[in-house]
């Protein structure tokens, strides 16, 4: 059975650092693309970071480039979110998501919306407070 399952949030202050997880079972996900959603209360879904199945490339959104990382530790089967210099404003539930099983998602591939990827994690929330 395919399964993502999300670690690492918690409770961080105002210019700290968290490292998120994504880990894959069942399947390879290096084989996969994999994006991080983030969705923070009272605001829509946003994909945030995304990496590439085939050369791996990465693609960041506005709000987190130059402060966040995606990155694959073949290793331990998942993907990494590297997130520095959090803000109160990067408080949200993250989530990942696997995309490239279908051929829909190859249109747009990790500009494809939420309702293409293919397999998505429960969530972890990450909460940026003093």
């Amino acid at each position: 059975q395919m399964h993502l399952e999300e670690s690492g949030g918690g409770l961080v202050q105002p210019g700290g650092s968290l490292s998120l997880s994504c880990a894959a079972s069942g399947f390879t996900l290096n084989m996969y693309a994999v994006a991080w959603f983030r969705q923070a209360p009272g605001k829509e879904r946003e994909q945030i970071a995304c990496i590439q199945n085939v050369d791996h490339t990465t693609t960041y959104e506005e709000p987190v480039k130059g402060r966040f990382t995606i990155s694959r530790d073949n290793a331990k089967n998942s993907v990494i979110l590297q997130m520095n210099n959090l803000g109160p404003e990067d408080t949200a539930v993250y989530s990942c998501a696997m995309g490239g099983v279908r051929a829909s998602w190859y249109i747009r591939k990790c500009s494809a919306g939420p309702s293409e990827w293919d397999l998505w994690g429960q969530g972890t929330l990450v909460n940026v407070s003093s």
